[in-house]
């Protein structure tokens, strides 16, 4: 072939170098930058899963981040919470050695009140004083928000909650009532009547203790009421007139309560009238569903009350927000992953069932507030962990019923010197060092176990999805050394092909002679 205006070969040469060349600039560029997607032309639908994964692993090292901050926050929470609980300790010691008033003067008394005085103050600036970058953790800052609470709620405490709307309302509805243990002893008058020289002896019992206590003929129902409450105390038995005998109730609701009665010695009361015209004498149970009126069937008469009658009170039962509730006594509480509440009903609202509110209205509103944590790498309620850290200062330890930790300040209610009692005192500080006790609890429990595993569980994510995004998007340097290897030896070639063809049309002009 001898033509020289169209070199074939040549063009053909050209185009396999500049195949050759792309595929060595594609080996080069791979090399340089570790990647195997550089732009979108490498890979489209491979930029597309890497950058989704690159955008993955960003939020949840994010994720990781807030959590060892919220266990930060939790460390500085829970240091304060440890001075308040010493503190607390303190004060228990301060009261029982003002209870031990043999011996000890006014001056000493004064000098103890001037302590819980000082501790009660210290409690205050501890709450007030515990802080995190300047945001307060234990004045009451991180407490849920709620309003509308109805009158049948004694207390509450929202521990946590999680709702995607402006508020949540918290139903309850009562399923079960709460009942104390009770027992009716029917005497047949307004004064026992026994044998002479003879004494009525029971020992009657209850979930503190037992005393056991002598009555001759005679004695009048009240005075017999006034005995056995002279001994609640001990027993947390309580006993009220009604009608023609006694009757004796626990000073609580609750299962883990009860009240037994054991004749000792019946002194013939029962051989005495023997109920005629009246209920028979002896022990009757009170209804279980109408716990102010007896069993009208005896449970036993006292000659065969030797062996102990009990009765046991009962746990109120109830529903929140559709959820089954873990009670104890007039107090019910739901631990779900998005509500966490402890409500405490009255009386009334404990022994009624159907709904802790009035109509249709709920229990209570929970309207915002709570500490939240963005534990998840994706923003969405279901990656939020709140939780309610209450104000430990004086004045909000304690309850309605007992009454509150500053009410032992001088000139209180319950100060040493000169209050009320210093038995409800102790009790007011016993139920405090629970509160604070349980709010260190769930602050452990939520870095032991929520923190902790997701640290853990998002580290194992993390290296998971940079796995995945580096088999998308890294470059296989044996593979990529391989083909740069394989472009230089094609270029090579190329190039010395495209020269011999450049020089073919040459020989077209030995045919000029």
């Amino acid at each position: 072939m001898g033509r020289i205006n169209t070199n074939v070969q040549s063009l053909i040469a050209q185009r396999v170098l500049g195949q050759n060349n792309n595929s060595l600039g594609v080996a080069l560029e791979r090399l340089s930058t570790g990647l195997k997607i550089n732009r979108g032309k490498d890979d489209p639908a491979g930029l597309i899963a890497s950058e989704n994964l690159r955008s993955e692993q960003k939020a949840l090292n994010q994720a990781i981040g807030n959590a060892d901050r919220a266990d930060q926050v939790a460390n500085i929470a829970e240091g304060g919470l440890q001075e308040v609980s010493s503190m607390l300790t303190e004060l228990q010691g301060l009261l029982t050695a003002t209870a031990s008033k043999a011996g000890l003067s006014l001056e000493e008394k004064n000098a103890n009140q001037l302590q819980i005085d000082s501790i009660l103050q210290t409690i205050d600036r501890v709450a007030s004083s515990t802080n995190f970058q300047g945001i307060k953790l234990l004045n009451g800052n991180f407490d849920f928000k709620v309003s509308g609470v109805a009158t049948g709620v004694s207390d509450y405490r929202v521990n946590g909650a999680k709702f995607s709307g402006a508020s949540l309302n918290v139903d309850v509805q009562v399923t079960t009532s709460a009942q104390q243990a009770g027992l009716f002893l029917s005497m047949g008058g307004s004064a026992i009547d026994i044998e002479q020289n003879s004494s009525l002896v029971l020992e009657i019992a209850g979930s503190k203790g037992s005393r056991e206590l002598s009555f001759s003929s005679g004695t009048t129902l009240t005075k017999i009421k006034d005995a056995i409450n002279s001994f609640t105390d001990v027993t947390g038995v309580a006993a009220v007139v009604s009608g023609t005998g006694i009757r004796l109730q626990s000073n609580d609701f609750g299962s883990s309560e009860f009240v037994s009665v054991k004749v000792i010695d019946d002194a013939g009361i029962n051989s005495t009238d023997n109920g005629t015209g009246a209920a028979t004498r002896g022990v009757y149970n009170r209804l279980s569903g109408a716990f102010n009126t007896n069993n009208t069937t005896i449970n036993s008469t006292f000659v065969a009350a030797t062996n102990t009658i009990t009765d046991y009170g009962q746990n109120v039962k109830a529903t929140v927000n559709g959820l089954q509730t873990v009670s104890n006594g007039k107090t019910l509480r739901v631990n779900s992953d998005f509500l966490d509440v402890e409500v405490t009903l009255s009386t009334s609202k404990a022994q009624a069932l159907g709904n802790v509110g009035s109509g249709s209205n709920p229990a209570f509103t929970i309207t915002g507030g709570g500490a939240d944590f963005q534990l998840a790498g994706k923003v969405d309620i279901a990656g939020k962990v709140s939780m309610g850290i209450q104000d430990v200062a004086a004045r909000k330890l304690g309850n309605s019923t007992l009454g509150y930790l500053d009410s032992l300040a001088s000139g209180k209610t319950n100060n040493v010197v000169d209050g009320a009692s210093l038995s409800n005192a102790q009790k007011i500080v016993s139920e405090s060092i629970k509160q604070v006790s349980g709010l260190r609890g769930r602050i452990g429990a939520f870095q032991k176990n929520t923190v902790g595993a997701t640290i853990r569980s998002l580290g194992i994510a993390v290296e998971n999805t940079a796995a995945a995004q580096s088999v998308v998007r890294d470059s296989d340097f044996a593979a990529e050394t391989a083909q740069l290897t394989r472009s230089q030896i094609l270029v090579n070639a190329s190039t010395n092909v495209l020269a011999l063809a450049n020089q073919q049309p040459q020989s077209a002009l030995s045919l000029l002679g």
